[in-house]
């Protein structure tokens, strides 16, 4: 964001804070700020063109890696990916990340700073891989290329127990399409698994889709258009583009995260809710106030509370 742009959003938000009171009780200036910034253009993203949107979104988040990350880019056959590997990371072990977007927008570009910092949390080296958008690749391409990631990872001798498969919001619905694939072709699964803010919905039927519309910066008539673009003529309801409706049985422990304020909160609680009925071992935390994916916001409250849960969890199962 421009600094004068920020500064005039910040005094518009602290005028309106003085008329009606702040929007949620502990959110401080800058954070209401910052969530309607994003809740504003959101709403209106459906008019700006795709190609704009992916390249802003690229150039919105620093060009390097933070401090003591390496980065290689190289490829996956015809798949780009990248290895952010951290200072003193143990390189038997390894995490997948899938990250998120809608579908339609995200890349190795606009993820490698945040996925950087789970990385070094962690102590894991890091795949970070450009995996087919939408519309020109609509289902099943990018989940193609995820398993296709993890078939090569295998090849390379990796211990699929000393690694774990992650993503946030539409990368988490890719994430849980993944595993699936995986338990239902008898590969071999990750020791480990993380799911922060995830989309795992497509029918979009949770009630904080509304509930949450006015804190949040992903409306409904934005998901029901990527939606349909990701999921081309395929019924939303396919268990691989909506898992909270799959059998969830036979799934490696699970972090699910989630904000409070966030309108896919009911994804994360479904999906947390039909994953202990199925007997996988899941552990679901919302945490207060937040909007959907501040696990990649450090200037956002709980960010570094989040990050840290989600390396113990890594950690825990993948040592």
């Amino acid at each position: 964001m421009h600094p004068i742009v920020g500064r005039t959003i910040l005094r518009a938000t602290k005028l309106r804070r003085r008329m009606r009171g702040p929007l949620r009780r502990s959110w401080s200036p800058e954070t209401e700020a910052y969530s309607r910034f994003l809740h504003h253009y959101s709403r209106r993203s459906l008019w700006i063109p795709l190609d704009w949107q992916r390249k802003a979104l690229g150039s919105m988040v620093p060009a390097k890696p933070p401090r003591g990350v390496e980065f290689e880019r190289f490829q996956i056959g015809s798949v780009g990916a990248a290895w952010l590997t951290p200072e003193g990371a143990d390189h038997d072990r390894v995490l997948v990340y899938l990250h998120g977007g809608g579908y339609l927008l995200g890349s190795i570009d606009s993820h490698r700073h945040a996925v950087s910092r789970f990385a070094a949390a962690a102590g894991m080296r890091t795949l970070l891989i450009d995996y087919r958008l939408a519309p020109e690749h609509p289902f099943p391409a990018g989940l193609e290329d995820a398993v296709a990631t993890w078939r090569w990872l295998l090849d390379q001798g990796v211990d699929p127990k000393r690694a774990a498969i992650a993503g946030e919001s539409a990368g988490g619905g890719l994430t849980m399409a993944t595993l699936l694939s995986l338990r239902d072709r008898d590969l071999p699964m990750p020791g480990a698994a993380a799911v922060l803010s995830p989309w795992v919905d497509l029918t979009l039927s949770g009630g904080t889709l509304v509930t949450n519309d006015r804190f949040d910066f992903v409306p409904r008539h934005v998901l029901r258009s990527y939606a349909k673009q990701y999921a081309g003529g395929v019924d939303r309801s396919d268990p691989l583009l909506s898992p909270v409706l799959a059998d969830l049985s036979g799934l490696p422990p699970l972090l699910i995260q989630a904000g409070e304020a966030e309108t896919l909160l009911d994804d994360s609680r479904t999906l947390h809710e039909r994953a202990v009925a199925a007997g996988t071992e899941a552990t679901l935390t919302v945490f207060p106030d937040s909007i959907h994916a501040f696990m990649l916001m450090p200037h956002m409250p709980h960010h570094g509370d989040a990050v840290r849960e989600l390396a113990a969890h890594l950690r825990s199962h993948t040592s």
